[in-house]
């Protein structure tokens, strides 16, 4: 499959947004999953998107930056696993596992941009101290462009010689490159899963866990099927927590009353 110059366009105006949107705005296109999707949908698959950038979300589940902190941009990297499947005309393993090191790699633009929005803060500062109000929006204005190009570029690049790229190494990669490039994307999802555990109380609701194994493993339900017969229990769950932290709070006033008596 060839890549058209409007699906490059649009997922590189996605990355560009996307990473403005998580620093003034916050609605969530900075998500894998939201990123997948965009992808799967831009590229005419949307099951595929949202396989790859699921499994992307739950491995930055819990992870955050703090300070001068990057992390690993998942959100380009569904961009490109993504589209690169498509083109490819491969799975979600191998998407998965292009997608993992081109995050791991976009960490160090994510240096660079901070450093470039270093020197915009110092301009802005000077334009502070002066009171000039209009280059001080405009360079404000300017570290914008900084943080989406960071994004957007490589999306860009990639995608444009990804092709070509993708294409040839799919040809001269050996079988057992290949294959392992598969195994290695289908590990990743428990290792998400495994990071999303360890942030949850699993040894207090553990027989939930196991019950959702079973659904999963030996009856062969849909993921759908297990997420609305956990939906099911998080209710029961919550109704029970509330129920005994009425009984408590009444306790409590009884005994308050009785003190005062």
């Amino acid at each position: 499959m060839q890549i058209a110059l409007w699906q490059v366009l649009a997922l590189s105006l996605y990355a560009f947004l996307a990473i403005n949107d998580i620093i003034h705005m916050d609605l969530g296109l900075n998500r894998p999953l939201f990123a997948g999707f965009f992808a799967g949908l831009v590229m005419g698959d949307i099951g595929l998107g949202l396989a790859i950038g699921a499994t992307l979300q739950l491995m930055v589940l819990g992870v955050a930056t703090f300070g001068g902190s990057s992390m690993p941009d998942f959100m380009s990297a569904a961009l490109i696993g993504t589209a690169l499947s498509v083109i490819a005309n491969e799975g979600m393993e191998f998407g998965i596992g292009l997608a993992v090191p081109v995050g791991m790699l976009l960490i160090q633009l994510d240096v660079f941009a901070r450093f470039i929005n270093t020197f915009i803060q110092h301009r802005a500062d000077a334009y502070t101290e002066k009171c000039e109000l209009k280059k001080i929006e405009r360079i404000h204005l300017l570290g914008l462009f900084t943080w989406g190009l960071s994004r957007a570029l490589p999306v860009a690049i990639c995608l444009i010689f990804g092709n070509e790229i993708t294409q040839t190494l799919t040809n001269i990669m050996p079988a057992w490159l290949m294959s392992g490039l598969k195994v290695a994307g289908g590990l990743l999802p428990a290792v998400g899963i495994a990071i999303l555990l360890k942030y949850l109380p699993t040894k207090k609701y553990i027989p939930y866990m196991l019950f959702g194994f079973l659904l999963a493993a030996y009856l062969k339900i849909p993921m759908l099927g297990i997420a609305i017969a956990g939906v099911a229990f998080a209710i029961l769950v919550f109704g029970r927590s509330g129920k005994q932290a009425a009984v408590v709070g009444s306790l409590a006033n009884e005994g308050g009353m009785d003190e005062d008596e």
